[in-house]
């Protein structure tokens, strides 16, 4: 069909983090409306300038958590949304899929050992205090608020930002 969104012209570039993973960055010379229809299509729809997008219905449902906290905000961060307490980050609905928890660095070790969850990498290097959950481990209500309990906790236990 001529003069489709798909016609247009598309520029793809390639990046490499230090680990050596690679990461498609899709660039686009498209009018506005042509580039949201190519991104909510079905091979397009996870990448949006290199980030990928976050479970909305997961970001709800820490929403729904959050009710009668006080200090919460909402910042798009780590390809995300994430939910600050006085301006720290509790815990993120992950672009990558499942949650992303801020915790005492000291408990890290103990709730690896123990839990499903893993240290979160950042350019190759495990970060204390930073975990994250795969979407499998926070499916049910009660799975997700263990979770976003230990993060508001510890969120709470630091100086407010601002």
């Amino acid at each position: 069909m001529p003069g489709s969104f798909a016609e247009l012209p598309l520029r793809l570039t390639f990046s490499a983090t230090r680990t050596g993973q690679a990461a498609f960055q899709r660039l686009s010379r498209q009018p506005k409306l042509a580039r949201l229809q190519a991104l909510t299509s079905a091979p397009y729809r996870y990448l949006y300038d290199g980030v990928m997008a976050y479970d909305e219905h997961l970001a709800d449902r820490i929403r729904e958590l959050l009710v009668g906290e006080s200090g919460v905000t909402e910042k798009r961060m780590f390809g995300g949304l994430a939910f600050l307490i006085t301006g720290n980050m509790a815990v993120a609905a992950s672009g990558q899929g499942g949650v992303l928890v801020r915790v005492d660095p000291a408990a890290s070790d103990r709730l690896v050992a123990r839990t499903n969850a893993r240290r979160m990498e950042m350019r190759g290097r495990a970060m204390q205090g930073w975990l994250r959950v795969e979407s499998d481990a926070v499916r049910t209500k009660r799975q997700l608020a263990r979770w976003v309990t230990l993060g508001t906790a510890y969120a709470r236990s630091l100086p407010a930002k601002r």
